[in-house]
């Protein structure tokens, strides 16, 4: 698990459309990054989630921030997620979860009484020089927006 102080963990992926995006993209744009992981496309604490990172974005942006959503689906689920819902930001694919693994956000959790692995929803706030800044392990998906902004 990443700790505050940490650098941006090193990695490429592809996004919606099918790019490659590395960390090296994201730290070299001026901005301060957000990384979120959420579990899955389509379902309903991930689309609250991304909703309210969508209609909190005017704010991050003004407020510095690049925000980047990461999950192991594909691309192309990512791409109808985006276009469903009318998402601004980019979306990345991480299907073997190696990102999820270098962030610490892919691990063992507890849902209605059962134990599995998976996508552990966090979001990394990184400097505009790629250095972790904060980490938010209990998202609150309805105000995802408003708690980056508190912090």
């Amino acid at each position: 698990m990443l700790k505050i102080g940490d650098k941006m963990p090193r990695f490429e992926v592809v996004d919606h459309e099918g790019n490659a995006v590395s960390s090296s993209d994201l730290m070299n744009n001026g901005c301060k990054t957000i990384i979120y992981f959420y579990p899955k496309d389509n379902t309903p604490g991930c689309t609250t989630e991304a909703c309210s990172l969508r209609d909190g974005y005017a704010a991050l942006t003004a407020a510095g921030y690049n925000v980047v959503g990461v999950s192991k689906d594909s691309a192309r689920s990512h791409a109808g997620f985006r276009a469903k819902h009318g998402l601004p930001f980019m979306l990345l694919s991480d299907p073997t979860t190696q990102v999820m693994q270098d962030f610490g956000a892919w691990g063992e959790k507890k849902m209605c009484g059962k134990t599995s692995v998976g996508t552990l929803r966090r979001t990394f706030i990184f400097s505009t020089e790629g250095i972790l800044e904060r980490i938010i392990e209990k998202v609150d998906t309805k105000n995802a927006a408003a708690q980056i902004l508190e912090g």
